[in-house]
């Protein structure tokens, strides 16, 4: 698959959907990175992970006890973006 490039924003090939297809039913021990670089692990010291991630928002309407509103307004502004932080702690918490 070498010598095939394309063009950031330009819809794939049938020829490169073909080649991407076939790749994807290779176990991973008989795909050939030799021509991705190692990357040492000083090169990770300052990854973050997620940082260009945005999960999709969705509006809904949730009933909350008023002294839990109170309470996340209190800072004032951007009480819903703690709210949906402090849910996203817990539900990575459930999950990992």
């Amino acid at each position: 698959m070498k010598g095939y490039r394309r063009v950031p924003g330009t819809p794939l090939t049938p020829q490169q959907r073909e080649q991407l297809e076939a790749l994807a039913k290779l176990p991973d021990d008989q795909i050939d990175f030799s021509d991705a670089p190692v990357l040492p692990d000083s090169a990770w010291k300052n990854a973050v992970r997620g940082r260009f991630y945005r999960p999709i928002k969705k509006h809904i309407s949730l009933r909350l006890d008023a002294d839990v509103i109170e309470w996340l307004k209190k800072d004032g502004e951007g009480y819903q973006t703690r709210a949906n932080q402090l849910l996203r702690e817990q539900m990575l918490k459930d999950i990992g």
